[in-house]
């Protein structure tokens, strides 16, 4: 463990749950201090991440289980009560800039604990820079790697298609989406899933924005589209339901943190911008 006394900010991690210092009115932080919130083991691996935008350094580790917290040396260290919380939950808690941090920490210690041997020899690795690995026999470099996704918002007059995957966990609608392959561009990923996963043609298609999407290393692009032409055949192994929904009339659809929620409220936002102006 790094010997100063320079406060910083610590993203401790057990699996998805974040660790967060809790103060006496409810609100949260990350916890901050010079040494680590809770003990670490000699065998630790504590991971220097790009500092908070006003230069505050940050550093992130995993622990084994939550158990592990000691009230005691968590309140020495920090201000606040230890709080456990799932990394999506923590984007109601925290302030944003924390939680995108929170998401770029999740990802790097998802990497460091899936790239610990070289996938070309087998040797162990060992970090070069603060994003990236080295073989220490062959000299490999490994740096992490995004799987990126594309999600669409297809609407027909005042309706928009609206699907249920196989994968949700719970009784809400969302949008196509799906990963982008090897060679395709991301319009042509686009058309390919709604052809794909509803058997629609769609053209017309505007980029809206892109979300970084740490569950656990995505990166999400975001497209309007409009519908030209045929009738709803989902793919049975991806959307359990699907249909066309007015906009009047919308069923439970995705949370605020996620690019499928904000595509969604901003095409209602143009509703009521339209109906403004009238």
């Amino acid at each position: 463990m790094e010997e100063t006394t320079q406060a910083k900010y610590w993203f401790v991690f057990s699996k998805t749950d974040l660790l967060l210092a809790q103060a006496e009115d409810g609100s949260c932080t990350i916890p901050y201090g010079p040494l680590p919130p809770l003990p670490v083991k000699p065998w630790t691996h504590i991971m220097s991440i790009t500092p908070m935008d006003d230069g505050t350094e940050v550093r992130a580790f995993r622990v084994d289980a939550p158990a592990e917290i000691l009230s005691q040396q968590f309140a020495e260290a920090t201000q606040g009560q230890p709080v456990w919380c799932g990394l999506r939950a923590s984007y109601y808690k925290l302030p944003m800039g924390f939680y995108l941090k929170a998401g770029k920490c999740h990802e790097l210690l998802y990497w460091d604990a899936n790239t610990r041997f070289c996938g070309v020899c087998g040797a162990p690795t060992r970090m070069d820079t603060d994003i990236s690995k080295k073989c220490t026999s062959c000299g490999k470099e490994i740096w992490p790697q995004l799987s990126t996704a594309v999600i669409v918002l297809i609407h027909r007059g005042d309706e928009v298609l609206l699907v249920h995957a196989n994968n949700f966990k719970t009784d809400f609608y969302g949008l196509v989406a799906g990963f982008v392959e090897t060679g395709e561009t991301l319009e042509e990923a686009v058309h390919r899933e709604v052809r794909e996963e509803t058997g629609l043609t769609i053209n017309h298609l505007q980029y809206f924005g892109s979300q970084p999407w740490p569950y656990p290393c995505g990166l999400m692009v975001g497209f309007y589209a409009e519908y030209v032409s045929g009738d709803i055949r989902l793919q049975k192994d991806e959307l359990s339901k699907g249909a066309w929904f007015h906009r009047d009339q919308l069923p439970t659809i995705p949370e605020k943190l996620s690019i499928a929620r904000k595509l969604i409220d901003h095409w209602l936002e143009t509703f009521e911008d339209n109906d403004r102006s009238r």
